[in-house]
């Protein structure tokens, strides 16, 4: 069903598809945004919750667009279009393929001003540099050092170039190889940080923060949380598992490979609590600082510590992985339209998107320094910078609606025949469950979220 004349690599074996796939559903957000909202919101109560949104929901519709990929055998934009035209759909349906490439182009622009970071304080702690910080100083050094327009402007171009250089080999060659080397690394990084919290730090309130069941706390807006949560750590709605699933061989099973992947990618979630917050609650700092706790809160942490020094390097490490995997798959779903345009001119295409990636991050970097105070939608009320606007359109809006119309595409258009081919070595209740949950379960819950992310909490619950 391919439309180019592009000759694609399939995944040479399960391992390096799930590693790969694995980590690039895992980002920055797991390394953060879930231990606490987790701890914040029920502990124990809410990661149950969490799993049951995981699997009832996000298993099929992680599914539904891993199938949209791999029957239309393309990029993202022409998979779709593949399938309009085989199912006879409406042509208003090609949007999906638009948003998959327009939502991981613009993710990646500033998701790379963030990775920048990484390596700049992976440079410092490898120096020493967090060595008798205090709040205050560690406020400032934060300020100060993503306030170089021209040093920031340069890391953001070397994390590009090293996305562009990994995307360019290919998928054997280059996400697969990567993917081998980088994942395993990861978990090694955060299974050493985890066993060193246990023995150094408190470990015992972090697991207490994360696990203790604290019912009192599971309220409607904690489900709600979760249901978000759930939804969007999974990589759904990004290009990623479209362009991905792609080159997936037939003989590769959706059901198993969507579980697995998000049994991955909630684990790794959970250890990076566990290895976070044992150095959180020993230093007395707060948990819910958010991005400003990898960045401000954990190096005054690290300089305080015994073997601070390697330990803030390994965290930064981490940091850095998780932000590449992702890169990794968010760069090759616009490679691979532009490969089918110009068959045969992979390296010359990746450097041609990452260079468009690079200038558009610009805005990016630019918005703390030069363009601190710019707020492009001012005029109406955004108080919103170019990051935060960016960040904002991709995340609350563009992602969400793509996760809903590949549900509904999923569900209503493709044809009873595609499914049970997609699905023939599934048992039958797998198939009906994964329809109605598509139709019906997912959409509605999706909604639900952009309700939410539209009005807020409390007007949502009141």
């Amino acid at each position: 069903m391919n439309t180019s004349s592009t000759v694609r690599n399939d995944w040479s074996g399960r391992a390096g598809f799930l590693l790969a796939t694995v980590g690039g559903a895992i980002g920055l957000g797991n390394l953060w945004r879930f231990p606490y909202i987790a701890g914040d919101n029920g502990g124990g109560g809410f990661v149950l919750i969490y799993l049951a949104f995981v699997f009832l929901l996000g298993v099929p519709l992680m599914a539904a667009e891993m199938l949209l990929g791999r029957r239309g055998h393309s990029s993202p934009l022409n998979s779709i279009a593949t399938l309009v035209r085989a199912e006879n759909a409406n042509p208003a349906w090609k949007i999906v393929g638009w948003l998959s490439m327009a939502v991981p182009f613009f993710a990646l622009s500033y998701y790379a001003v963030v990775a920048a970071w990484a390596i700049d304080y992976l440079t410092l702690a490898i120096g020493g540099g967090f060595e008798g910080l205090d709040g205050a100083t560690s406020q400032s050094t934060f300020n100060e050092r993503i306030g170089r327009p021209g040093y920031q402007v340069m890391l953001h171009g070397i994390f590009v170039a090293m996305t562009v250089w990994v995307v360019a080999n290919g998928i054997n060659k280059g996400i697969e190889r990567a993917s081998k080397i980088l994942m395993p690394t990861l978990f090694a990084v955060i299974i050493i940080l985890v066993i060193y919290g246990m023995l150094t730090a408190d470990f015992a309130a972090a697991v207490k923060f994360l696990f203790a069941p604290d019912f009192s706390k599971v309220t409607g807006q904690s489900v709600l949380i979760a249901l978000g949560q759930a939804l969007f750590s999974l990589g759904i709605g990004v290009g990623l598992m479209i362009t991905y699933a792609s080159y997936m061989p037939p003989d590769f099973s959706l059901r198993t490979s969507t579980t697995i992947i998000c049994i991955g990618d909630t684990l790794a979630a959970i250890l990076a609590g566990l290895a976070i917050f044992p150095f959180v609650f020993a230093s007395g700092l707060d948990p819910g600082e958010g991005p400003g706790l990898i960045f401000v809160s954990l190096p005054i942490a690290f300089g305080s510590m015994p073997g601070g020094q390697v330990v803030g390097a390994l965290f930064f490490v981490l940091l850095l992985f998780a932000a590449y995997t992702s890169a990794l798959g968010m760069l090759e779903p616009v490679v691979s339209w532009l490969e089918e345009c110009s068959p045969g001119k992979r390296k010359q295409m990746s450097m041609i998107a990452g260079f468009a990636i690079w200038i558009m991050g610009l805005g990016s970097v630019f918005s703390f320094s030069l363009w601190a105070d710019y707020e492009p939608l001012g005029f109406f009320g955004v108080e919103k910078n170019i990051f935060g606007l960016i960040d904002y359109t991709v995340a609350n809006v563009l992602a969400p609606i793509n996760a809903l119309l590949i549900a509904l595409f999923a569900g209503w258009v493709l044809r009873k025949k595609v499914i049970d081919e997609e699905f023939s070595a599934d048992p039958p209740a797998w198939k009906s469950y994964w329809r109605f949950a598509n139709r019906y379960l997912t959409p509605a819950a999706l909604i639900i979220v952009l309700i939410e992310l539209a009005y807020g909490w409390d007007r949502l619950l009141s």
